[in-house]
């Protein structure tokens, strides 16, 4: 592929590229936080999934993380920080994550996410979002907000269609880790590959996708979000983003965040 390009509101934070065949590739690139996102990050990937889905050349995407993780859920030292802004802006927070999450959903051209190390929170709504998932052995996998006193609302939807409402029950209240066979089991990958063969992996599949119709591959994504009940309507769109602004704000969320920041068990744990 091309040398990726930095974004003008990614900050750095969010890369793409595309190559000669009109395959892109937006790469998180905050390694030193092991890709955790914050406010850059999530711009990063509106306006990567903006310019993509409406370049001509561009015949699907690939989303991967540089560094030793793929997406290690959100900075929770940015969540303690937002936490404290207004309620109003804490709308404002939780209406564009969302919004980064519905942008990967409905993007009209085929999505394939390439997972190694850590996949956490809110990435494993990036995962669920995206239309294939090949992850590496060495993939661990957690859906840990309420570890943190937080709740993965946004990505539910994602998840319950990706994993089923069973699964997430079980996996979103445990918060805990799974590795990639297990993952592959539950739906929310593909295929596995071994540790460092994720391109080898990716080759053949992106190979598929080239050889399917551009339009066909449009209207055969659009067609299974709208039976699935992804393509959300505004009113579920922003309960899901009110509820979401409005747990980060909770004495609960602010002693789960400081109990990870401080590196102890929250007050809710038994002594």
């Amino acid at each position: 592929m091309t040398s990726p390009e930095q974004f003008e509101h990614g900050g750095g934070t969010v890369l793409r590229s595309v190559d000669a065949r009109g395959v892109g590739t937006v790469t998180l690139n905050r390694p030193a936080r092991n890709n955790a996102y914050n406010g850059e990050v999530v711009q990063g990937l509106i306006d990567a999934f903006t310019v993509l889905g409406t370049d001509d050349r561009v015949r699907l995407v690939v989303l991967r993380g540089n560094g030793r993780h793929f997406q290690a859920g959100a900075d929770l030292s940015w969540l303690k920080e937002i936490g404290t802004l207004s309620p109003d802006e804490n709308v404002v927070v939780s209406r564009r994550t969302a919004s980064a999450i519905r942008g990967l959903t409905e993007f009209p051209k085929p999505t394939l996410a390439l997972i190694h190390g850590g996949c956490f929170g809110g990435g494993t709504g990036m995962a669920a979002a995206c239309d294939i998932v090949v992850a590496s052995t060495d993939a661990q996998f957690a859906i840990t907000e309420a570890r943190w006193g937080v709740m993965a609302g946004i990505i539910v939807p994602h998840l319950n269609a990706a994993i089923g409402v069973r699964e997430v029950r079980r996996w979103a209240l445990t918060c805990e880790r799974f590795g990639a066979e297990q993952a592959r089991a539950l739906g929310l990958v593909h295929q596995v590959c071994d540790e460092g063969a994720l391109d080898d992996a990716a080759a053949p599949i992106i190979d598929g996708l080239l050889m399917s119709a551009p339009e066909a591959l449009a209207q055969t994504k659009r067609r299974a979000l709208v039976e699935s009940g992804l393509i959300l309507d505004e009113v579920h769109f922003e309960a899901l983003v009110h509820e979401h602004a409005a747990k980060r704000q909770t004495q609960e969320a602010t002693e789960g965040l400081a109990s990870f920041l401080e590196k102890r068990p929250p007050r809710w744990y038994p002594a």
